[in-house]
């Protein structure tokens, strides 16, 4: 005999999945400090975690310009991703010819472990 649970119909209740109060926020990457220059990491004990970079896209001419500081971010948080807590910044550019995009402003960098000790 095959048996079915019965569903709920009380349509006063609203599931807790759905319900913005009771779903967690997404956590938050970890800050991720940007050093802009090699020297600033001289006597700090560090390890390099690989290449990272960070884009902004400006679609159409009618778009607003890519944005250098969005970039600059979207490689913090990718470096988070990494278990990174720094970055050091190689370079910073608008390029044109990118498949989707009218311009776009890349960034690229190091994304590193930066001892406190």
């Amino acid at each position: 005999m095959l048996r079915t649970e019965p569903t709920s119909t009380n349509s006063t209740s609203k599931p807790t999945a759905t319900t913005p109060s009771k779903t967690t926020p997404a956590a938050r990457p970890a800050p991720v400090k940007l050093y802009k220059s090699a020297e600033e990491l001289v006597g700090k004990p560090f390890r390099d975690l690989g290449e990272v970079s960070g884009e902004s896209c400006q679609t159409t001419v009618q778009d607003s310009p890519p944005n250098m500081a969005t970039a600059r971010k979207r490689m913090q948080i990718r470096a988070s991703y990494m278990k990174a807590n720094a970055v050091l910044l190689h370079d910073c550019q608008i390029v044109s010819g990118v498949a989707g995009c009218y311009q776009q402003a890349v960034c690229q960098g190091s994304a590193l472990n930066v001892s406190s000790k």
